[in-house]
């Protein structure tokens, strides 16, 4: 076997080896942040619709008001921890406004409350 063969097998088991390691490692990597990739993309989502929402002149003390008043009176026995605004649907005219909220429980059971603007108020469209 001549030097040319015995270098270019040495290299192809030092790629192999390579890519065996960077593929385990990266999915321990997945694994270690599963969990906490979920959250982080549930804050960076909240963060984007609060400024949208704060940005066109929403406020959002009002918005929480409107939706909390509609969990209690939909769900009067559950209680929940976290209440996200989620999602921020601005379309022309303050009539087909919508704003969605997530309401997460600590065994994380979530209702999703949609609300919609009637005049100068906001007012539960749906619960989920």
């Amino acid at each position: 076997m001549s030097t040319l063969a015995i270098i270019l097998i040495v290299l192809g088991a030092i790629v192999l080896v390579a890519l065996i390691l960077g593929f385990l490692g990266t999915r321990a990597r997945d694994r270690q942040q599963a969990g906490s990739w979920e959250v982080h993309v549930r804050r960076a989502n909240s963060a984007l619709a609060q400024a949208a929402a704060s940005d066109r002149g929403w406020q959002r003390d009002t918005m929480e008001e409107a939706a909390r008043a509609a969990l209690s009176e939909s769900r009067p026995d559950w209680s929940y921890g976290n209440l996200h605004l989620v999602l921020v649907d601005d379309r022309p005219g303050i009539e087909e406004d919508r704003a969605h909220f997530v309401a997460v429980a600590e065994g994380g059971d979530e209702a999703r409350v949609v609300l919609s603007r009637q005049g100068d108020r906001w007012v539960a469209e749906s619960i989920d």
